[in-house]
């Protein structure tokens, strides 16, 4: 008897793996339409990544039929009209078999899908939010209204009231069908529930900064990195940008920590894992904050240096490595590598090593860069205002080899104090590669030591690192 039910078991699991299908099968009608162009598209990672994955014409019924027996990782994908206007957003998991009839004018009130389907939640849910969106509008027109503050506040309680219901609905979702994609999506937008109560210092003041951080500590816990069908959708950017810009300490050791983090809980899986992978990549290369591009060097060497960016190719590796090696020895906290340049005389060498400041603004410049011109009369004036009481010194290099323009400026705008002007003729120095110059103006700070406290800096916020740096020193006496 055991024989036969095992024999049997293997039968019915040999015929369900044989009958399994990769790809979908998509049917979709619109009897308000006919002979128009359409798309499937896929999201990817946010709103305004849509891609095209096949195209078709709507019969003279309307119909229209997508196939394919790829596999794909599933997510929420659409039918887009030729013209841009329109598009009916539907779940599509790996095998599929969807078959829907709408018309194109009312969407959403109309869609029917045959057989059973996640989608049929899913569009409830779009008819709801219709509803529920009209009805949060007007309770929230009625701050306009408000006579004071309580008028004021009674609206709010309205308005948090009726936000209940939104997430009432989800979560009854949630709690029915946890496994579906549908509570995956509700789940990912989810925000933490921050306790009301403050818990107690040991000094017995309030921790004011407990909601911020229990905010932060429980941001991730509903998002599920392990189901890479999320990264098909238009959430998962949106997600991880609100984290890193508002939530994150903005150092390169804390953004490290975090980037770590978050790969980590990817790991292993393919397409959530380079999604983070690149964002995180781009985020650090391009980010304003100064100091960041570590965090960058960190990326490229612990992750894309290490093999474990495969889908990267050899050309964007090697552009990713050789940025990384130009980075690498300007970081903030690196020693300022020394270069040795000539002065307008062209006869005397000035290393930068030989300024002898508690601080040196080393600035490479251009007499024809239009940016330059208005910077560095800023710089002087700023210096005679400011920067002079801090011994500071202007080590400036004219970077493009126009010595003639170059004396004529220093003299016309009598760039006198404090400056030392060099230049490299001979284009021996090397400083181009030591210090990343691919513009100007680009300027860094260096301490009494020639160690490198800032960099990509201006005029708008060098004194204020200045005093921030003079602060610290006292502190730390």
């Amino acid at each position: 008897m055991k024989k036969i039910f095992l024999s049997l078991f293997i039968l019915i699991a040999s015929y369900i793996q044989v009958n399994a299908k990769d790809g979908y099968s998509i049917k979709a009608k619109f009897t308000d339409q006919k002979d128009t162009m359409v798309y499937l598209c896929n999201y990817y990672g946010k709103a305004s990544n849509v891609y095209r994955v096949d195209s078709a014409k709507l019969n003279s019924n309307g119909e229209v039929t997508f196939k394919s027996a790829k596999k794909i990782v599933g997510g929420i994908y659409s039918i887009l009209f030729y013209d841009r206007t329109t598009n009916v957003e539907f779940i599509l998991n790996n095998g599929d078999d969807l078959s829907f009839e709408t018309t194109r004018s009312n969407i959403y009130q109309s869609i029917v899908f045959k057989g059973t389907s996640e989608n049929i939640d899913f569009y409830d849910y779009q008819r709801f939010l219709v509803k529920y969106g009209a009805e949060y509008q007007k309770i929230e027109g009625q701050l306009v209204l408000a006579k004071n503050k309580k008028d004021t506040t009674a609206v709010y309680e309205k308005l948090k009231v009726k936000g209940k219901e939104l997430q009432d609905y989800r979560e009854n979702i949630i709690a029915k069908k946890p496994t579906s994609f549908l509570a995956k999506l509700f789940n990912a937008v989810s925000e933490p529930e921050i306790p009301t109560v403050l818990p107690t210092n040991p000094d017995g003041t309030k921790d004011s900064l407990y909601p911020r951080n229990f905010y932060k500590g429980h941001f991730w816990d509903k998002y599920d990195f392990r189901d890479d069908r999320l990264i098909y959708s238009p959430l998962y950017e949106s997600k991880l940008e609100n984290y890193m810009s508002k939530l994150v300490i903005p150092t390169p050791d804390s953004v490290e920590k975090e980037c770590d983090m978050i790969l980590q809980k990817a790991k292993g899986m393919e397409e959530t894992f380079k999604y983070s992978l690149w964002y995180l990549t781009l985020w650090t290369e391009t980010s304003k904050i100064m100091g960041m591009d570590e965090a960058f060097v960190y990326l490229v060497e612990n992750y894309y240096m290490k093999g474990l960016a495969p889908w990267t190719d050899s050309a964007q590796l090697a552009k990713y490595v050789d940025r990384a090696r130009k980075i690498a020895p300007n970081m903030i906290g690196q020693p300022a590598m020394d270069i040795r340049m000539m002065d307008t005389s062209g006869i005397n060498v000035l290393p930068l090593s030989a300024v002898k400041a508690n601080y040196t603004i080393l600035i490479f410049w251009s007499p024809t860069c239009g940016h330059c011109q208005k910077e560095m009369p800023i710089f002087d004036s700023l210096y005679k205002a400011a920067l002079k009481k801090y011994n500071v010194k202007i080590y400036a290099v004219e970077a493009d080899g126009e010595t003639d323009k170059w004396k004529k400026f220093i003299s016309d705008n009598k760039l006198g104090e404090g400056w030392v002007h060099v230049h490299d003729p001979n284009h021996t120095s090397n400083f181009r590669a030591f210090y990343d110059v691919y513009s100007t103006p680009t300027l860094y700070l260096l301490d009494e030591n020639k160690v490198i406290r800032g960099k990509r800096i201006d005029h708008t916020n060098v004194l204020g690192l200045i005093e921030w740096l003079e602060k610290k020193k006292k502190t730390n006496k």
